[in-house]
């Protein structure tokens, strides 16, 4: 299933925005505007603000209230880093990040254990047969976590 395209890291954030509208939560952001201040521009050069392009590279990064614990960290390339709990999923598109954030809050993501090798993932479904599933690192897992154990 195609997600809705989300063609600037601002209208992700509006996306995201009334995500947290809609499940009643808080929500903090953090805009960097300009190759020197976004974290993927390295090869900037001191005091460039412009792409080679002339466009301004703009990154975000969220915070969402409530439980689960959720960042979001919008890179300017259409790509994001979603935490959840602690556990990063890396690399989840852009247009992805709504239906991610909705499974989580939803109630569809969950924890898998494994008795061999030891260990648990985090599953977040998505409409359209798209999953995302990260090992959860630590010895312990939070009142959060346990509660999705399947």
């Amino acid at each position: 299933m195609a997600h809705p395209h989300l063609p600037t890291t601002e209208s992700a954030v509006t996306a995201i925005r009334e995500i947290a509208r809609e499940f009643g939560l808080e929500m903090t952001v953090t805009d960097d505007i300009g190759a020197d201040q976004t974290s993927r521009r390295t090869s900037a050069g001191a005091f460039t603000v412009l792409d080679p392009d002339g466009s301004l590279p703009h990154e975000a990064f969220v915070e969402l209230g409530g439980s689960p614990s959720i960042t979001v960290q919008l890179y300017s390339e259409d790509d994001a880093k979603v935490t959840v709990e602690g556990i990063d999923f890396a690399d989840v598109p852009r247009d992805s990040v709504p239906a991610f954030l909705r499974s989580a809050h939803g109630g569809l993501a969950h924890v898998k254990g494994r008795f061999f090798p030891p260990g648990w993932w985090l599953i977040v479904p998505l409409p359209g047969d798209e999953t995302y599933k990260e090992l959860v690192t630590g010895v312990t897992l939070s009142p959060w976590l346990a509660g999705r154990i399947r």
